[in-house]
């Protein structure tokens, strides 16, 4: 019988080689980190619909997308919004990676991108058809333009990828475990490269009656919307959502090599874990965060002090930013406070579904480029969350490992380590 360690010795080398992003502060990797880094906001007050009356008016809208500049108007016609995000997210990422699907066999090629929600516009506008006109009246188009694996389908379609391919749904952990599952499959041998990620475009009259309800979104700053998402600040109220989509490529090294391929960085583990504690609210022990850590570096054999850079979930709500600085104290212990960690979300809103793919993007620049995004909008220390969030400004850093986090409703987390790529 083989060993842990003989599995692990051949086990395939996998790498970053290409990434796409449709922000809110962006459209394209240069837009969107430069954004970023300059401390910018996108979020706005609602512009795709008439939010007055809600108690939150604020979101993280995508600006200047025309889909069909890069799809065909039968491909517009026929998908939501979190799909088309998704094809130009993944053909920003062919164009980022400078890889010709014409010289590579592409039944070894997959996809797996997934959504936390899926088709909510389609949702809403179908269900408002069928209840005004009744069911004839009704898109043949509308289950697969709502069902939340459609993006992977269509992207596979566009490019004539055949390899793996489905979609992942796990609330906000989504990004973070489809890229995960290719990371995985890519070890094994079960592909040489797999576009991941995650999509969304959740900021609807719908949802956000759903989410006001639930009184998790922010409801004090929507005279200043760019102020409303607030990570880790003592006047946190709620998070802000935000739409986009983030497909990273990632290949095995040997295939990344030859080709030629730019290198951002390595992945080199990745875990996931469920609280089992609650629905919605992350356990307050911080217990499940810690466990997939404690599986992370199990399996990577990192010394947790070797780690410089964490890019958090850090939603701007009162008990997730709490609860997760509680869970890096306790298991960093004193490296704790050595630590940068930053959320983006101060400046992108929360991007639900795709949120830990764009996270997952920021990780890798950082790494290539040793600049650290900050986190915006922290103003005031909350007592309760006093690690180094390296606030307002960016910095610079050597950063050798480097770790992305989400957790999302269900209690369900993910992380992924990565690490500076060397031959």
């Amino acid at each position: 019988m083989a060993t842990v360690l003989e599995i692990s010795r051949t086990s395939k080398r996998v790498v970053v080689t290409g990434i796409g992003l449709v922000t809110p502060i962006g459209i394209g990797v240069s837009e969107s980190w430069e954004n970023l880094l300059a401390g910018k906001s996108g979020i706005t007050g609602v512009t795709s619909f008439d939010a007055t009356g809600y108690p939150c008016r604020v979101a993280g809208e995508v600006k200047n997308f025309n889909p069909a500049e890069w799809v065909s108007s039968k491909v517009v016609r026929r998908n939501d919004s979190y799909a088309l995000y998704a094809i130009v997210a993944t053909k920003l990422a062919v164009a980022d990676a400078n890889i010709n699907l014409d010289e590579i066999d592409r039944s070894r090629i997959g996809v797996i991108v997934g959504s936390g929600i899926g088709g909510m516009s389609t949702i809403s506008e179908q269900s408002k058809i069928f209840h005004e006109k009744g069911h004839r009246y009704i898109s043949p188009f509308m289950i697969p333009a709502l069902i939340a694996n459609i993006a992977s389908g269509i992207i596979a379609i566009e490019f004539g990828l055949k390899g793996p391919n489905f979609g992942v749904l796990s609330a906000c952990a989504t990004g973070t475990h489809a890229m995960g599952e290719a990371f995985n499959l890519l070890e094994l041998g079960k592909a040489d490269a797999i576009f991941a990620g995650g999509s969304e475009a959740a900021v609807t009259p719908l949802s956000f009656a759903g989410f006001c309800s639930m009184r998790a979104m922010s409801t004090s700053y929507n005279d200043t919307p760019e102020t409303a998402s607030r990570p880790f600040d003592a006047t946190r109220d709620g998070f802000v959502m935000g739409n986009g989509s983030g497909v990273l490529l990632l290949e095995t090294l040997e295939h990344a090599l030859a080709r030629k391929a730019k290198i951002y960085c390595e992945i080199i583990g990745y875990s996931a874990s469920c609280d089992a504690y609650h629905i919605t609210s992350p356990d307050p022990t911080g217990g499940g965060l810690i466990q997939c850590y404690e599986e992370l570096f199990a399996e990577t054999g990192v010394n947790p002090t070797e780690v410089q850079y964490i890019n958090a979930h850090g939603t701007s709500t009162p008990y997730n930013d709490k609860f997760e600085t509680l869970a890096i104290k306790k298991f960093f212990g004193a490296h704790a406070d050595k630590l940068l960690v930053s959320s983006i979300k101060g400046a992108t809103g929360h991007l639900l579904g795709a949120t830990g793919a764009v996270e997952a993007a920021v990780c890798a620049k950082t790494i290539e480029t040793g600049k650290i995004v900050p986190t915006i909008n922290y103003s005031i220390p909350d007592p309760e969350c006093d690690l180094n969030y390296v606030p307002n400004k960016s910095t610079t850093a050597d950063i050798q490992y480097a770790i992305s986090q989400n957790m999302g409703f269900g209690g369900q987390n993910a992380t992924m380590m990565f690490k500076k790529f060397s031959s």
